[in-house]
């Protein structure tokens, strides 16, 4: 048991207050509180009832800009669907990408494929047992590896993400920039040394779920509720609005862009991005740079005139990337004779079941009938 971890036996300085408390002081003293909290305050999550290394890792590589609530489907499916390493790495990337449809970032789709077919070459499909191999593996970095390893395995290593950067600097009243690689590096290295020893896998998960629910992000932290609200610095010092410190994000770039809806004897128009660079391999609706009148739509899509039976305008859209925002106006363009031949004729249920459009375009497939 950590020195100064609360219990019989508590030291006086405790009883009295924590303001002068080291950081690893302060950090020992959380383990007891969070432990009892999470166990009596877990959410009920489709991950956590099979926490095999599998499991644990789709969820979380899931988890990664995504909301709790949307990932429950989408992890459901791919479980169905590809139950396990040799599964993955020998999914087709179409079906994958369409498995992976409306969670966006989808490299991180491609490296979990990447990475299984790696796991099947050198570790014979099983996953590898520990943080300092999982660690090597594509699109696992020290976050990921630190979840699979203490959550499946129990190993006592961090697994430092946004909401346990949050709690920790609220915890430790800390100004540091969150954003920054060295402010990660110092709180996994804090935690590895503090964390306890036994039921890792229960201390990650719970300051993960007290940043999701309780010490949270945007609008007022529940510090009411909190059961580490007596070793908070930050509550302590009414610091919780100021901190955790971020630099301010850089300006994303705007793109004005239109797109059609080409249709023809029951068939949709599609492209297929190059394999490199924003959405790269996906398939998406036709579209261009700029924002194109009607009359503008033959030249710039490549089709004639005279075959065009009906252009209706479709409402404006907006998509944003981490670094860039499109602007969008749309038309569904009715073709008389056919798609030309430089597009991909998808049939209507087909995009579906079969051809994988990232969210970026969800305004106008929505529009499909």
């Amino acid at each position: 048991m950590c020195e100064h971890q609360a219990g019989n036996g508590e030291p006086a300085r405790q009883k009295e207050g924590v303001r002068n408390l080291t950081e690893k002081e302060r950090l020992s003293l959380v383990n007891e509180p969070l432990l009892a909290w999470y166990h009596a305050n877990a959410r009920k999550l489709p991950w956590r009832e099979n926490p095999q290394p599998y499991c644990v890792w789709i969820s979380e590589i899931m988890l990664q800009q995504t909301r709790i609530e949307a990932v429950k489907p989408y992890f459901e499916r791919f479980m169905r669907e590809l139950p396990g390493v040799p599964e993955l790495a020998a999914v087709e990337d179409d079906r994958l990408m369409k498995l992976w449809e409306g969670l966006g970032y989808y490299n991180r789709a491609r490296n979990l494929k990447k990475a299984a077919g790696q796991i099947v070459n050198d570790y014979g499909g099983e996953m590898p047992l520990c943080y300092q191999e999982l660690v090597k593996l594509p699109g696992i970095g020290s976050y990921t590896a630190g979840a699979i390893a203490s959550i499946a395995y129990g190993e006592a290593v961090p697994a430092v993400d946004g909401n346990v950067l949050r709690v920790v600097s609220r915890i430790l009243a800390s100004q540091e920039d969150i954003l920054k690689q060295a402010t990660k590096k110092k709180m996994e290295s804090l935690l590895a040394e503090t964390m306890p020893r036994q039921d890792a896998g229960s201390f990650n998960q719970g300051i993960m779920e007290l940043g999701e629910t309780v010490c949270l992000p945007n609008g007022k932290p529940k510090c009411k509720e909190c059961p580490l609200g007596k070793l908070c610095l930050a509550f302590r010092e009414k610091l919780t609005d100021e901190i955790p410190r971020k630099a301010p994000p850089k300006k994303r770039r705007y793109e004005e862009r239109t797109v059609c809806i080409l249709e023809s004897k029951g068939q949709i128009g599609l492209c297929k991005r190059e394999g490199t660079g924003l959405l790269a391999s996906l398939y998406e609706l036709p579209n261009v740079e700029g924002h194109l009148l009607p009359l503008q739509l033959s030249a710039a899509f490549g089709l004639a005139s005279e075959d065009i039976v009906a252009c209706e305008e479709l409402p404006p859209a907006k998509h944003i990337f981490s670094h860039v925002e499109w602007h969008m106006v749309g038309y569904r363009v009715c073709l008389a004779n056919g798609l030309p031949k430089e597009y991909i004729r998808a049939k209507k249920g087909e995009l579906k079941t079969t051809y994988p459009l990232p969210n970026a375009f969800a305004r106008y497939t929505k529009l499909i009938k």
